[in-house]
């Protein structure tokens, strides 16, 4: 193709060019004072709100900031012009218009900005998996710069859906403690009336290799996973979790986490809290008076409760950071597991194998807030953005009809009971709902590390409520390589498959659900465990310990293990105790005190090093979230503590050194 092909040939209208145009029609509405006073900027902004079409009569109303993730381009029509990345984010547009409606009606000014977001399900086991985790802190920086890039602002609304969008919205909101904030969920998409959900799908591949599934089952049933265009997933990932969240710690209306994309009810929570938002604005009610550590802590309650996805032992202390609270402790995240039972039975934790949606109609969040309340673990004087409490909120709840109508309406559309989405606490023990996170500790993980102990195979548990695995290591550095042994017939029933330095220095702690869905839904999976410095998705279930610390590259014993070395897993499902240990590399496994001194005389493993991939932006990313405190400490940007070691690294001579070193091989410059 040359240049001529390229370029075509201009129609005659297009050779129709204009150097000046008339402008808009009317005045702007200025008076003395503002001229004298105000700062150009906003008399400036004044021309350009009415150069993009607003009416100069209504240039003085409120201005409300809409943020959203966005992504993909359609036509008047709704159909697809460029694709988004994922369906979480399709319909985003259509939710912002429904809340910048709803601000127009009140006389308000809605202003609209948009920062997308990738999909970790279109990057699993890719190198776009390295950018996954630190994307949140960047978009969260990028969200904040455009919050204070409209001085005018009033109050903003954040609508998010999915994995790592929403926290950064989260976080965007919760670093803007003086200005009214609410978040607005995507909701969650439609499982196919015949077919598989969105995480199983996912393993389509290792079926395919392992013999269990058809070429055309496989074409068949990926094409429909996806039932609906918009919204998270319909298992309770990381997406559906954070939403949970998010209406937990009081940022949203009642009621709106995990409702279906695209329906009248999702339009109508937009509305909802567009006029939330404007009440905020004009009562002064602001993102610091509901973001508390009363807050944090609902929200810490309600993922146990719910089972959430362990990707918010990242995102729950790093909101907490962002609105300069104190960030949980991991004794703290044990301690909630302990007392608060689970209560919901949504994929992929089951028993039984409910989509999110059901869950919303089986109450959502202020279901499962009665009965917390009921047993006395919440904070119900914690504020909401509507203005009343938590236990005002509920108290509402209770009595509306909304609630009724929601729970017909589960039962008409699926003949499915509430009570067996959303237990009561009596009913959630005899139906064998266990609580929901454990954090083993060992002379593999001396920091710790996490398991989603509720999600372990029942067949594999003991009565008395254990799980204990004893097996020999194959020890992986790279996920493909792990994948390519599955695949293979390279894991056998009782391995212990340990994949290692995929933590933050090595791959930006990249999200491991390849390997975790496969075992899932292979015969021999439940025999199998995995531990890993790196992390899950929320949608992941069986023996899988991540976040093991401290992580392969920055020395941790982890990195030191071998193939055929003997681990041995403990976990108490009942108390949340749990234990990984390396017990030798014999014939046999010996003694905790034996695979301590092993470990203790190793060298590293010799394939251990960062991906050859992993970007500078990631490597930048890595090395500021060590310095904040690592992954217990949710992955944040500390600014104090990095600012402290700058300055003692760049005061010390080894410090120096370095830095003339650099000068030197950039030419001195």
């Amino acid at each position: 193709m040359g240049i001529d092909d390229i370029m075509g040939s201009l129609t005659e209208k297009q050779y129709q060019l204009f150097t000046h145009a008339a402008g808009p029609s009317g005045k702007l509405p200025l008076t003395p004072e503002m001229l004298l006073h105000s700062p150009s900027g906003d008399l400036f902004g004044l021309s350009q709100n009415v150069g993009m079409g607003w009416k100069p009569s209504k240039l003085l109303g409120k201005q409300m900031l809409i943020l959203g993730t966005q992504g993909g381009i359609k036509d008047e029509l709704g159909q697809p012009i460029a694709l988004g990345y994922h369906t979480g984010h399709w319909e985003i547009s259509d939710l912002m218009k429904s809340v910048a409606n709803e601000i127009n009606e009140s006389g308000g000014i809605p202003f609209a900005g948009f920062v997308s977001d990738p999909c970790d399900g279109r990057s699993q086991g890719t190198t776009g998996m390295f950018d996954s985790l630190p994307y949140r802190n960047d978009a969260a920086i990028v969200l904040r710069r455009l919050i204070r890039s409209l001085p005018q602002r009033a109050a903003v609304i954040g609508v998010g859906t999915c994995d790592k969008g929403l926290p950064a919205m989260m976080l965007a909101i919760a670093g803007s403690p003086q200005l009214p904030g609410i978040i607005v969920p995507g909701g969650v998409t439609l499982p196919p009336t015949s077919g598989e959900d969105a995480g199983k799908i996912q393993t389509i591949g290792a079926r395919y290799a392992n013999g269990d599934l058809s070429l055309e089952e496989a074409a068949d049933l990926g094409c429909r996973a996806c039932a609906t265009p918009g919204g998270g997933c319909q298992f309770l990932g990381t997406a559906g979790t954070a939403q949970v969240i998010a209406e937990a710690m009081g940022l949203t209306v009642p009621h709106a986490a995990l409702a279906p994309s695209g329906q009248e009810i999702w339009h109508e929570m937009a509305r909802q809290s567009a006029r939330a938002a404007i009440h905020m604005a004009s009562s002064g009610l602001k993102t610091k008076d509901i973001l508390t550590d009363d807050a944090i802590y609902n929200g810490m309650v309600v993922h146990a409760a719910f089972g959430g996805s362990t990707n918010l032992l990242l995102h729950i202390p790093a909101i907490a950071h962002a609105a300069g609270l104190r960030i949980p402790t991991v004794q703290e995240w044990a301690e909630v597991n302990r007392k608060v039972p689970r209560l919901v039975s949504v994929l992929p934790n089951g028993p039984h194998p409910h989509t999110t949606v059901r869950a919303f109609l089986a109450g959502g969040v202020p279901e499962v807030m009665l009965h917390l309340r009921k047993l006395g673990v919440l904070r119900e004087h914690a504020l909401t953005v509507t203005g009343q409490t938590i236990g005002e909120v509920l108290d509402w709840w209770e009595k509306s009809e909304r609630r009724v109508v929601m729970k017909q309406t589960l039962i008409k559309l699926d003949g499915v009971q509430p009570e067996e989405v959303i237990f009561a606490p009596e009913q959630a023990k005899l139906a064998g709902l266990t609580s929901t996170v454990t954090f083993p500790l060992g002379n593999i993980a001396p920091e710790g590390s996490v398991i989603k102990s509720t999600a372990i195979d029942p067949s594999k548990v003991s009565a008395a409520g254990i799980f204990h695995h004893v097996g020999r290591a194959k020890v992986f550095t790279t996920e493909r390589a792990a994948i390519a042994a599955i695949k293979n017939k390279g894991i056998e029933a009782g391995d212990v498959l340990v994949l290692i330095g995929r933590g933050p220095s090595g791959t930006g702690m990249e999200e491991t659900y390849q390997l975790t869905s496969a075992l899932k839904h292979l015969p021999f999976g439940k025999d199998v465990a995995l531990i890993t410095d790196a992390r899950f998705s929320g949608v992941s279930t069986g023996a899988c310990i991540g976040h093991i610390g401290p992580e392969a590259l920055a020395g941790g014993p982890v990195g030191k293990l071998r193939t055929g070395d003997w681990i041995d897993i403990h976990i108490q499902l009942h108390t949340l105790e749990g234990s990984i240990h390396m017990l030798g590399d014999g014939e046999a496994p010996t003694n905790f005190d034996e695979g301590t001194a092993i470990l203790a005389q190793r060298e590293m493993h010799s394939e251990l090093r960062a991906d050859p991939d992993l970007p500078d932006d990631t490597k930048l990313w890595a090395a500021l979230q060590a310095a904040s405190g690592g992954t217990w400490r949710g992955c944040i940007y500390d600014v104090e503590r990095i600012k402290a070691f700058l300055d003692i690294g760049m005061r010390s001579e080894e410090g120096q050194q370095l830095l003339q070193s650099y000068l030197e091989s950039d030419g001195g410059s």
